[in-house]
C-alpha cells in the first residue's frame, strides 16, 4: 500500500492540532487505503532552516535533514492538520515544508483545518499555491472544523461530528485516487533523476 503522511502543523503548548491530527490518524487507517506515518512538527522538532545549499540540489549537511528527506520522499500522499493563525498557516509548517522540493513532487495533499468561525479555510487557502509550485496536487475535498473546541471532550480527545467523519471519508477517497493517478509521474520523475 501506498504511504500517507499526515503531518500535526501547530507545535505550540495545549494545541488543539494533537488531538484533531489522532484522530485524523486513526481514520486514515481505519479507511484501509494507505500505511499511514504521523508526524507531528512538535516532536519532530526540525531548526528553522539551517542547510547550506538551495534544496534543490538535495546536497544536505545536516542529519535532521537527510532523515526528513527520506520520510517525505517515502510517502506517496499527504494530510496536513493546520491550525489558522492570523489569518494564514504556522511557522513550523512553512519551514518543514521549505527544507525540501524534489521530494514533495507529484503527490496529492489533503488538509484538515480548524479554528473559529472561518475553520482554518484561510490557512488552507495560503497553503495551496505554496504547495502547487512544488508540483503537488491539493485535492479539493477538505474537512474543515469550525469552532474545534466544542468537540473536544473532557480528555480533550476530538469528537467529530458525522457532517465531519463524511468530509474525512471523501477526502481520503479522493486522496487515493489522486495517489494513483500521480504515481507514474512520480516514478519517471525518480528515473530521470537517477545517475
Amino acid at each position: 500500500m501506498p504511504n500517507l503522511m499526515v503531518v500535526i502543523a501547530s507545535t505550540r503548548p495545549g494545541r488543539v492540532g494533537l488531538p484533531v491530527g489522532r484522530w485524523i490518524h486513526q481514520r486514515a487507517l481505519d479507511h484501509g487505503a494507505f500505511d499511514v506515518d504521523l508526524v507531528d512538527l512538535a516532536e519532530l522538532a526540525l531548526p528553522f532552516m539551517d542547510e547550506p545549499h538551495h534544496p534543490r540540489l538535495r546536497r544536505y549537511q545536516h542529519e535532521h535533514t537527510k532523515r526528513w528527506s527520506a520520510r517525505v520522499a517515502r510517502a506517496g500522499a499527504f494530510v496536513f492538520v493546520t491550525p489558522e493563525y492570523n489569518h494564514g498557516y504556522n511557522a513550523p509548517l512553512k519551514n518543514a515544508i521549505d527544507y525540501l522540493i524534489h521530494e514533495w513532487e507529484h503527490k496529492p495533499v489533503g488538509f484538515v483545518s480548524y479554528g473559529g468561525v472561518a475553520a482554518g479555510t484561510r490557512a488552507v487557502q495560503q497553503l495551496k499555491p505554496v504547495l502547487s509550485s512544488l508540483k503537488m496536487t491539493p485535492v479539493i475535498e477538505a474537512v474543515y472544523i469550525p469552532f474545534v473546541q466544542q468537540f473536544l471532550d473532557h480528555d480533550r480527545r476530538f469528537v467529530p461530528s458525522e457532517t465531519t467523519e463524511a468530509a474525512a471519508t471523501a477526502m481520503l477517497d479522493h486522496i487515493t485516487r489522486w495517489e494513483a493517478v500521480l504515481r507514474p509521474l512520480r516514478a519517471d520523475a525518480t528515473e530521470t533523476a537517477a545517475p
